[in-house]
């Protein structure tokens, strides 16, 4: 193979970079041929006067601007190994009959469908037409031209040429439209999996540099404030420039990579001389440039990719950017700029190596709420900031803290450091706060971590337990965890789910026990009680698990379900006959404070079309004493729809007899105990006695619950008492059961 240039030029190993020779100017001086990329030729013909007579005619001419090139091959062997080692051709002027009839044919098939190459421009030149028709190799084969030799004087020649070449150069302009797309796509594909702003700035230089063909050598810069003034930091570098992350862009020493940086970020474009630098706007006004020494000037294709890709990439800081903002709002507090409950929930799950003498607290402020209502909440925000100071101040730096709630402070370090007296020192001096003197006291719970068999979060949950302890002995204490502690705390927690599952699967029912009339233990009404079967079949006794029922608020749901199916019970009862039969139905204080329950109430006695008067509803005395003002305006909303309102356990609480007289309430159900203490001693005869007389003298009907024997109803009877319900009378029942027992004569036992 031997390579001629027309106009004469030496041989050089110019640069393959399509992009660079596609934006050279359309006339050039031939004078300065050697300074730019010919078009290169190859030349394919076994008669050697064919080679000759072309580079002759095209002599001295410039095809778009620029000279050609020529290269030669005399067979079509000897052209498949120009053409695998000469990858940027523009033209193949190509004989059809050498080395064999279809030699030329062959070939055509080997550049196209072999080596790929659908860029470059195929010639047929033929001497013997009849060998290849023309018509049919022009259907048959991809080629762009087909000329018998007798037509190429040097005009036809020229025009051949020139028409092939710009051919090539719009499908190479294209394809490397295509391949810079490409680039930016993967680009964006590859930096979208960095989240960190600096860690996606330095992959936006590497990817950048990859799309130019360069070494990966420049810097990004961020202005990190919205005022002229604000000071220019360099947050990615590659290169030589790799010491300068974090740096100032004053410190970069090279002066026109400063300056061009600045100058990017004053005029809020890309800049091509001296460098090239790009513009990343963003919509938080702290714009982004990058510079990169291209090392040439680029070509307007190069720009227009260029262009994409900062308009690409922009979204990609943006997101970068907002995404780093979400994450410090989910593991950062933003008021006191302390890790929050995940950060610290975190900080438990991995990074904690060796717990030995390590310590967790979590401090509570009591009645911060109340500081909130009394001065504001700024004021509060205040009161939060001073503690948090005076905690670091007092624990040092080995310990960690974070804000694990409103009021809640969570703490991790070593054991001497953090301990119960040194956390309540931290609170025997007043808070000085806007002035203000401030005496505060925190209730503590801590875990240490060698005591308990908790890891990560659970840890958390364990001095949660110790805190809870804590604030049920008195504000201001502390607690230390302890296993027995955590294995309460964890029964409770997995009654309260099995709870949740029972009532979902409808393992909770209703059952009734019936109240009498004492003097002849006719039966008047029953009192509906809730049961809970487990899946294995155990019973569930309510003191367990109503009082779970009512802190989770589990009890709404419940309730309800209760009153409906008492009220369809009680229909049923009715219907049955039995007119005046009463059902009493037992509501909590959560239930009383729940803004939906005359609503609950009201429609289930709609629903059921049951009379207000045979419903009953009983609460606790210790209930209607903690809230006396909402209570009295319930009972009076209850008494409205016609239901009569009993006080359960009464005698147990400390109710003054003022309150008693302002409740609206029609009976009195004396508590279990006194009925069973009335018959072994006098002290509780006399309670049983002062309760019945209390119930009499206001007018109300007194009604005694765990009646067993006899005995204890004659004793009942003669202290005045006039209803009961107990063993001696029936146990509670279910619903059938209770129907059947209705039907029966009025019999004791």
């Amino acid at each position: 193979m031997r390579e001629t240039n027309s106009p004469a030029m030496p041989d050089e190993e110019g640069d393959d970079d399509l992009l660079e020779f596609l934006d050279s100017p359309e006339h050039a001086d031939a004078n300065d041929a050697h300074l730019v990329h010919p078009w290169r030729v190859l030349i394919v013909d076994d008669d050697g006067d064919v080679h000759k007579a072309t580079e002759l005619a095209m002599q001295g001419l410039l095809v778009e601007g620029l000279p050609l090139s020529f290269l030669h091959a005399t067979s079509a062997a000897e052209a498949r190994q120009v053409l695998a080692c000469e990858p940027d051709l523009a033209v193949v002027l190509l004989d059809v009959v050498m080395e064999s009839e279809d030699a030329g044919l062959q070939l055509v098939r080997y550049i196209r469908e072999e080596l790929k190459l659908g860029a470059v421009r195929i010639v047929l030149r033929t001497g013997q037409p009849g060998y290849a028709p023309e018509i049919e190799t022009v259907q048959a084969y991809d080629i762009n031209d087909y000329k018998t030799k007798s037509e190429l004087t040097r005009t036809r020649l020229y025009t051949v040429l020139t028409a092939a070449i710009r051919s090539y150069r719009q499908i190479c302009a294209l394809e490397a439209n295509r391949r810079g797309l490409e680039l930016i796509v993967d680009a964006s594909t590859e930096l979208s999996r960095l989240r960190g702003l600096h860690r996606f700035a330095e992959g936006v230089v590497t990817q950048l540099c990859a799309m130019l063909g360069i070494l990966p050598e420049g810097l990004v810069c961020a202005q990190v404030g919205v005022d002229n003034d604000a000071e220019v930091r360099v947050i990615a570098a590659a290169g030589q420039y790799s010491g300068m992350i974090n740096s100032p862009l004053s410190a970069v020493q090279i002066k026109t990579v400063r300056e061009r940086l600045q100058q990017c970020l004053e005029q809020r474009q890309n800049i091509y001389d001296e460098g090239t630098c790009l513009y990343f706007g963003m919509s938080n006004g702290r714009p982004m440039a990058a510079w990169v020494d291209v090392g040439r000037d680029l070509s307007e294709t190069d720009q227009q990719l260029l262009r994409a890709f900062c308009s690409n990439i922009s979204v990609g800081f943006e997101n970068v950017v907002l995404y780093g903002q979400l994450l410090d709002q989910a593991y950062n507090d933003q008021l006191l700029h302390l890790p929050n409950r995940n950060r610290f929930v975190e900080l438990l799950d991995k990074n904690l190596k060796d717990p030995a003498d390590v310590t967790l607290a979590l401090i509570d402020i009591d009645d911060f709420s109340d500081i909130n209502d009394a001065f504001g909440h700024h004021f509060g925000d205040q009161v939060l900031r001073a503690v948090v100071l005076r905690l670091g101040e007092a624990l040092g730096l080995n310990t960690a803290m974070a804000r694990v709630g409103a009021d809640t402070f969570g703490l991790l370090g070593p054991s001497e450091h953090v301990s119960a007296d040194n956390i309540q020192r931290v609170f025997l001096e007043p808070f000085s706060v806007s002035g203000e003197r401030l005496q505060l006291s925190a209730t503590t719970g801590l875990v240490r971590l060698t005591e308990s068999a908790a890891v990560g979060s659970e840890l958390l949950l364990d001095a949660q337990i110790a805190l809870k302890q804590a604030k049920s002995q008195h504000r201001g204490s502390s607690q230390y965890f302890s296993s027995a502690m955590g294995t309460d705390a964890r029964e409770r927690f997995k009654l309260l789910k099995g709870l949740r599952a029972g009532f979902e699967e409808n393992r909770l029912f209703v059952v009734y026990q019936p109240q009498v009339r004492l003097s002849d233990a006719k039966a008047i009404g029953a009192e509906a009680l809730l049961r809970w079967r487990t899946e294995e079949g155990n019973f569930v006794p309510p003191d367990q698990f109503i009082p779970l029922a009512e802190k989770s608020g589990l009890i709404i749901s419940i309730g309800e379900f209760v009153l409906r199916t008492s009220c369809h019970q009680l229909k049923r009862m009715l219907d049955l006959g039995h007119e005046d039969f009463r059902m009493c139905v037992n509501v909590s204080l959560a239930q009383f404070r729940h803004p939906g329950f005359m609503e609950v109430l009201t429609s289930a006695l709609r629903d059921t079309g049951v009379n207000g008067r045979n419903l009953e509803l009983e609460i606790t005395e210790s209930m209607a004493m903690e809230d006396t003002e909402l209570v009295m305006h319930i009972l009076a909303d209850i008494k409205h729809c016609g239901v009569s309102v009993a006080i359960d356990d009464f005698g147990t609480g400390f109710s003054s007899l003022s309150h008693l007289r302002q409740l609206d309430v029609d009976r009195l159900k004396i508590d279990r105990a006194f009925v069973r203490e009335a018959q072994t001693s006098s002290a509780g005869s006399t309670i049983a006695q002062m309760v019945i007389n209390l119930g009499r003298g206001l007018n109300l009907t007194v009604i005694a619950e765990g009646i067993e024997t006899e005995e204890q109803r004659q004793q009942l009877l003669e202290l005045g008492c006039h209803e009961g319900q107990g063993y001696l009378f029936a146990r509670p029942m279910q619903a059938d059961q209770l129907e059947r027992w209705m039907e029966q004569p009025a019999a004791l036992g």
